[in-house]
């Protein structure tokens, strides 16, 4: 029986049956799509618990699915990247991505990360502990914001972020620190990234970058929360 499901979106069909063979060796339900459109329509049918996305695709691109994904799911969504392009790379993380993976790619790195997501997902999931901050909640049972009573729609990895921040108030973590809390190893090339899901964050809990009270910088280290308990 499948663990997980995922989708796998890409125009070339050597890849994708690649990463269909890899997926299911390691006991994935695989649904495939080779063109943006068919993506969306294959995640409403199938309601994956990730998508496996390729930038570069026919009909509508990967950032443009990746957005109208978001204004309707909160499913993980892993990138298919070009190696020099960092600049694809953050604007797919700031649409919504959790991660990504750059091509050239091992077929078993992209198994490797998608489990990784899922499982942080899941560890989030299995905590029964509700942070309250003002107007801000975070509760991790059911792996869910609301802030200013409105329930605030965040990517799995955007979650962990702000769980992590949350659970130690005044705490610095570097960038690095935190890509080794949510994806599960440190790797230099991912700080950038932090920064693109904090964006997000604080668009999402009304938090002025300007003058943030949640999500706050610490310059030259790396991030804390400056909320407090209540």
């Amino acid at each position: 029986m499948a663990q997980y499901s995922v989708v796998i979106v890409d125009d070339d069909e050597k890849i994708v049956r690649l990463l269909k063979a890899y997926f299911e060796k390691e006991s994935f339900a695989v649904f495939t799509a080779y063109d943006g459109l068919a993506a969306l329509t294959a995640v409403k049918e199938h309601a994956p618990d990730i998508v496996v996305l390729d930038l570069m695709l026919p009909e509508l691109d990967g950032w443009e699915v990746c957005r109208r994904l978001r204004q309707e799911s909160e499913v993980a969504i892993l990138m298919l990247t070009a190696r020099d392009e960092e600049s694809d790379r953050l604007v797919g993380l700031e649409l919504g991505a959790d991660d990504y993976v750059a091509k050239p790619f091992s077929p078993r790195e992209v198994v490797a990360r998608a489990k990784a997501i899922l499982r942080r997902v899941g560890r989030a999931i299995n905590k029964a502990d509700i942070l309250r901050f003002g107007l801000l909640e975070i509760d991790s049972l059911r792996h869910q914001v609301v802030f200013n009573g409105n329930v605030v729609e965040l990517t799995p990895t955007e979650f962990k972020i702000l769980e992590l921040l949350a659970k130690k108030p005044g705490q610095v973590f570097s960038r690095l620190q935190i890509v080794d809390a949510v994806q599960g190893y440190a790797f230099e090339g991912f700080e950038r990234t932090i920064d693109a899901h904090v964006k997000n964050l604080r668009r999402k809990i009304g938090d002025n970058p300007k003058e943030p009270r949640y999500i706050q910088t610490v310059y030259g280290i790396g991030y804390k929360f400056g909320g407090e308990y209540e």
